[in-house]
């Protein structure tokens, strides 16, 4: 019985000691969304956490909503930005090499980036993210994207696809290297403001990053 306890009192032990997981927290207007950071990323994973211990990202805007597509921040251009000022070339100055290889479903967080042409080795903006919303996925549909691209989704992935949707045919394109676990709500909401030609939401939706322990 005292061995039992014992054990018991290790383990206890032990997982009170391990590190909690450090999480992504996002607040706007819209509510609060949670962000769990992929450790199949390390250098996306580090260079976000990085840059929100410096505070880069507080009072930056969602410059760039689509409705069933994303909604992308992360230009430092956007703080205090006049109405109708054309954003999405800023950064902090360097690129992270990409890391592709998790999906687009709803809810992923995503690495924006410039186009191939020239950016052929598909590197990430240092800064720049957007966070798929998205549209349900038909099986179909995504047995024509797995075969443009040569993947072979797993029956949970084709699964997850259809009942929660995602952009599919952004896999294999842009690293993904996170996903909202948390406020998932919050996605459609912002997704749904009015924008402007630009793509620029009309009333500015603005935030504010931390971090947080799971």
């Amino acid at each position: 019985m005292i061995n039992k306890l014992l054990f018991c009192f290790l383990a206890l032990s032990i997982m009170s000691c391990a590190p909690k997981q450090e999480l992504i927290l996002i607040e706007t207007d819209f509510g609060d969304m949670k962000i769990s950071l992929y450790d199949s990323t390390p250098l996306h994973r580090d260079n976000i956490k990085k840059l929100v211990k410096e505070g880069f990202y507080d009072d930056l805007l969602f410059h760039r909503v689509m409705r069933g597509f994303m909604i992308q921040g992360g230009d430092p251009n956007s703080r205090g930005a006049a109405p109708g000022a054309r954003l999405g070339s800023g950064g902090p100055g360097y690129q992270t090499p990409a890391e592709i290889g998790a999906y687009h479903f709803k809810g992923a967080l995503s690495a924006a980036r410039t186009p191939d042409s020239v950016n052929p080795e598909k590197k990430s903006s240092g800064s720049q993210f957007y966070i798929v919303q998205g549209q349900p996925v038909s099986e179909t549909t995504l047995q024509r994207y797995a075969a443009q691209k040569n993947i072979t989704y797993s029956p949970e992935d084709i699964e997850r696809y259809k009942a929660n949707g995602g952009r599919p045919d952004l896999d294999n394109e842009y690293t993904v290297f996170g996903e909202v676990i948390e406020g998932m709500e919050v996605i459609d909401k912002i997704a749904a403001v009015q924008v402007d030609p630009a793509n620029r939401p009309l009333k500015d939706v603005s935030m504010k990053l931390s971090i947080v322990k799971k």
